[in-house]
């Protein structure tokens, strides 16, 4: 979309009155193919409120993983817009764009990311140590790590956790600067059924005692039969919305 009356259109589908984390407007994203393009997301517009856990399906190829990466950020548009807790982030540069990311944005990876050579408690409090970030960066990152249940790990390196463990070290990481949004791309899919299935308690008792929002882009039938509504993407569209 281009000029000022495509941009007056995708601006009137986006409400400023209701309590979204997240709204998106006509995105679109295509990428070159030798001489041609090829499309990989095709006018997709959605919200989600602010305390909802909102799980993203759809094949492998769907252009999901392409969708979150927008949603975080970490990837611009080709048309539409994105906002996230009422900012729009679509054409910021890359100085306000990490600003956003650290104030508003939580990521957790299938693969946790966790910096091997800092302790648990150094990890949460890493992105405190970045930005403008109220209370004690060490106070809120131990509490932080009360909440997932890893107070007794605070001094243990990644490599002496379990991956389960692991993983809730990354979602505290993800909260402990309390962001209008969490996004995960397949947190439970490094994970055997039961750390599966304890993550995803975990998800759900953080979003009911927090009110975070969650979404959450999965392969895993569990999250999505535990999420509040599920958004499925096929060809790059939206498919269902239940």
């Amino acid at each position: 979309m281009s000029g000022n009356s495509s941009s007056a259109q995708v601006r009137a589908q986006l409400s400023s009155t209701q309590p979204y984390a997240l709204e998106a407007a006509g995105v679109q994203k295509t990428l070159p193919l030798g001489h041609d393009r090829i499309t990989i997301l095709k006018d997709i517009s959605l919200h989600i409120a602010r305390g909802e856990f909102v799980a993203i399906v759809g094949p492998s190829g769907s252009g999901k993983s392409t969708l979150l990466g927008i949603i975080a950020g970490l990837d611009t548009p080709t048309g539409g817009m994105i906002l996230i807790d009422g900012i729009d982030i679509t054409r910021m540069g890359e100085n306000q764009l990490a600003a956003v990311r650290n104030q508003k944005i939580g990521m957790v990876f299938q693969s946790f990311n966790l910096i091997p050579t800092l302790t648990a408690l150094e990890n949460v409090e890493a992105p405190l140590n970045v930005g403008r970030h109220r209370g004690n960066p060490t106070a809120r990152a131990r509490q932080t790590l009360a909440l997932v249940g890893l107070e007794h790990r605070l001094g243990n390196l990644p490599s002496q956790l379990s991956g389960g463990e692991q993983q809730r070290v990354a979602i505290a990481r993800a909260l402990v600067t309390d962001p209008a949004i969490v996004i995960m791309d397949e947190p439970t899919g490094n994970l055997d059924r039961a750390n599966g299935a304890n993550v995803l308690a975990l998800i759900g008792e953080l979003r009911d005692r927090l009110g975070a929002t969650f979404v959450i882009a999965t392969h895993d039938p569990a999250v999505a039969q535990a999420a509040d509504r599920t958004i499925q993407i096929v060809d790059g569209r939206i498919a269902e919305q239940r």
